[in-house]
C-alpha cells in the first residue's frame, strides 16, 4: 500500500506534464499576411528541405488564397515561382503545416 501512495505524486505529475504540454498550433496568417514574419507576397522557391514556411495545398478552409502569377508578385497571396533569388522558401507537406493554402485564378489574400 505504501509503494501505491509513493506512487501516486509521480502519476499526478505525469497528468500534469501531458495536459499541459501540446504541439506548436499553425501559424495563422495575419491581417497584415504575414506569417513567421515573412510577408505572403513576392517571389517564392519550392525547396525540399529547410524551408521558411510548410504549406499544405487544401480546397477548402484555407488560410490564404494564392494566386500564382508571371510579374507584378506585389499584393497578398500574389505568388511567383522562381529558382533564384526568392523572397521566401515553401515546402509543400501533407501533415504539420505552418500555412493551408487555396490556388485561385482570381481574389487572393486572406479568406
Amino acid at each position: 500500500m505504501r509503494r501505491f501512495l509513493a506512487c501516486v505524486p509521480l502519476v499526478w505529475l505525469g497528468v500534469a506534464v501531458v495536459a499541459t504540454a501540446s504541439p506548436e498550433p499553425a501559424a495563422q496568417v495575419g491581417a497584415d499576411c504575414t506569417a513567421h514574419g515573412k510577408k505572403l507576397a513576392g517571389r517564392v522557391k519550392v525547396v525540399d528541405a529547410f524551408p521558411d514556411l510548410r504549406v499544405k495545398r487544401v480546397d477548402a478552409f484555407e488560410d490564404l488564397r494564392v494566386k500564382w502569377v508571371d510579374a507584378f508578385p506585389d499584393s497578398c497571396g500574389r505568388w511567383q515561382r522562381v529558382d533564384a533569388f526568392p523572397d521566401f522558401t515553401i515546402q509543400y507537406v501533407d501533415a504539420f503545416p505552418d500555412i493551408t493554402i487555396r490556388s485561385v485564378d482570381a481574389f487572393p489574400g486572406v479568406p
